[in-house]
């Protein structure tokens, strides 16, 4: 066996760099930026106001209460007719343009207006100063500064900062393309009724759900049967299609399988026992320049072996600076019994975080076959060698929600 950071540290090694690319606003979500975008207009673009009111010249306010003459109208989107004079005042409503000679807005809760609309006058209740309710060009970003520097992941607020400053093209890292392939004679995904000996494929809708939620393009290459020719055009297809490849099964010691025996033909595979629980075997390798991931055919190994390898490798084929999930201390409740084995358990567990601290506790079984537990599980518990932990120790948790 070999140790989980050895193994991790080989898999991130031989994976491809991100690929840069151009892609519209409105695909980038999710995207890491490949260069640092930098604005090329101000935003605001023009000083205006930040309340509906009235512009007006703030000595005139000095002594408020105060009466001014209203000389007009000022909407979100017109420009500016006319500058307001000493003893002025015109109505604005919120991101107008402010009027030249106005150096601050009264909000209109604080004025009350009389008179006809020729002549018509506010009363200011209060005195404001210079810069009251007035939002200056360039106050969020000035032409020519840095708005997000390259690697910075892309979320809703950095998709509409970038709007702001009318970047229709996105400078970013292409979002790898995931192909999925299941193989076996013993599954079943048409709904059918089982025949003795057959199960659901479960693997491969849950892999691409996993790819879906961190992300990634994941593309369904099918149910395989055990035939050499079908999987190694199944395989090839992939390899041409994606940028990454999962297979699930036949990646233990001692199996014979199909798929182990086209891949070392086609690949530069290694086949590897790493010192964890569950997902104990792992086969990787490079086919035609593409990682092609072999994970074990329990589903909660596949699933736990995609946490620790698959979408790490895959963050940082996007672009992340951040490729893993986040580790907290947690206290645990109830106890986590284990044997020693010289391997370190990932037990699934339930994460509360209350009075200060996150709580764990055993979302359920724990066998690798045992998928519900892991549907419940809002974590990874880290479980070193040794005789498990007790009510009240503290362990590592690999949060998943």
């Amino acid at each position: 066996m070999i140790p989980l950071d050895e193994a991790q540290a080989h898999v991130r090694g031989c994976c491809p760099a991100p690929v840069a690319t151009t892609a519209a606003l409105d695909g980038v979500l999710g995207l890491v930026l490949a260069e640092a975008v930098v604005a090329s207009e101000a935003v605001p673009p023009f000083a205006n106001s930040a309340m509906d009111g009235f512009a007006v010249r703030a000595a005139d306010t000095a002594g408020a209460p105060v009466r001014l003459a209203v000389v007009g109208t000022l909407a979100a989107g017109a420009a500016p007719g006319r500058a307001v004079g000493p003893g002025e005042a015109i109505r604005i409503m919120t991101g107008a343009p402010m009027p030249p000679g106005a150096d601050a807005v009264v909000m209109v809760e604080r004025t009350s207006v009389s008179g006809s609309l020729e002549g018509e006058q506010v009363e200011v209740e209060v005195e404001v100063p210079v810069d009251n309710h007035v939002r200056h060009a360039g106050e969020d970003l000035e032409s020519g500064q840095v708005v997000f520097p390259a690697g910075t992941a892309l979320g809703p607020g950095q998709v509409g900062v970038l709007a702001s400053i009318n970047l229709g093209e996105v400078p970013v890292y292409r979002r790898p393309r995931v192909g999925v392939i299941s193989t076996g004679d013993e599954l079943v995904a048409d709904g059918s009724v089982l025949a003795p000996g057959q199960i659901r494929d479960s693997n491969r809708p849950g892999l691409l759900a996993l790819l879906a939620e961190s992300g990634f393009d994941g593309v369904d290459l099918g149910l395989v049967p055990d035939d050499e020719s079908a999987i190694e055009s199944a395989l090839r297809t992939g390899v041409g299609a994606c940028d990454a490849l999962l297979t699930t099964g036949g990646v233990s010691m001692g199996d014979f399988d199909y798929v182990k025996v086209v891949l070392d033909r086609i690949g530069d595979m290694r086949w590897m026992q790493v010192a964890i629980r569950p997902a104990k075997p792992l086969a990787f390798g490079m086919v035609d320049g593409v990682p092609v991931f072999g994970l074990p055919g329990n589903p909660v190994s596949s699933m736990v072996s995609f946490e620790l390898f698959v979408r790490p490798s895959l963050r940082a084929m996007a672009g992340h600076v951040g490729t893993e999930r986040p580790l907290v201390r947690a206290v645990v409740e109830g106890g986590m019994p284990r044997r020693p084995d010289g391997k370190v358990h990932f037990a699934r567990v339930v994460v509360d975080y209350r009075d200060g601290a996150y709580r764990v506790s055993s979302a359920g079984g724990q066998g690798s076959h045992q998928l519900t537990a892991l549907a419940g599980a809002d974590g990874l518990a880290v479980l070193p060698d040794g005789d498990g932990v007790a009510e009240g120790d503290e362990v590592e948790v690999l949060l998943l929600r």
